[in-house]
């Protein structure tokens, strides 16, 4: 199949412009073919930009970040996830640099970014940054409540009658 869908590559590109531009632009190594590389590492290797509509990446069995909500819920994760409190975060980002989990500029420079995995890591960051919202919501709703009722407090204190054995001003 995958010497097919060369061959069928090949013809289609050379349908496009000249047998001969094409034989400088396609090159097929140990049944990998490269467009614009002399040394493909993978089944289809583009050295240059390809330009699409869509682009689909099959997870085939990849752990979706649902273990976030997961170990919120206090459910068990099958990879003992454990979010980390913002104090923690700050101190990891501080010493290190980039968010725990994501690639540094570095890696990404040397490696490459695989999307697949790149897609699943930005999607724990979301979620966990979707909790910790949350968390903060629950907080200043629980603050100006209580800031209501001292308010609240205050005020009737401040409007009740004296009565007798109230200390004149």
């Amino acid at each position: 199949m995958k010497k097919i869908l060369m061959a069928y590559m090949v013809f289609a590109l050379s349908a496009c412009s000249s047998t001969e531009s094409i034989a400088k632009l396609v090159t097929i190594n140990d049944e990998k073919m490269g467009i614009a590389t002399k040394t493909p590492d993978e089944l289809l290797t583009v050295n240059g930009s390809i330009h699409a509509k869509e682009v689909r990446v099959d997870l085939d069995g990849a752990l979706a970040p649902d273990y976030v909500f997961a170990h919120y819920n206090e459910q068990p994760t099958v990879n003992n996830y454990q979010r980390m409190s913002l104090d923690q975060l700050k101190a990891f980002i501080q010493k290190q640099g980039h968010l725990p989990g994501v690639p540094t500029q570095d890696m990404l420079d040397r490696e490459g970014m695989d999307l697949k995995a790149f897609s699943l890591t930005l999607l724990e960051k979301i979620e966990e940054l979707s909790l910790y919202l949350i968390e903060q919501q629950y907080q200043i709703d629980t603050l100006m409540q209580a800031l209501s009722k001292n308010a609240s407090d205050s005020l009737q204190n401040k409007t009740q009658a004296p009565t007798k054995n109230s200390p004149k001003k």
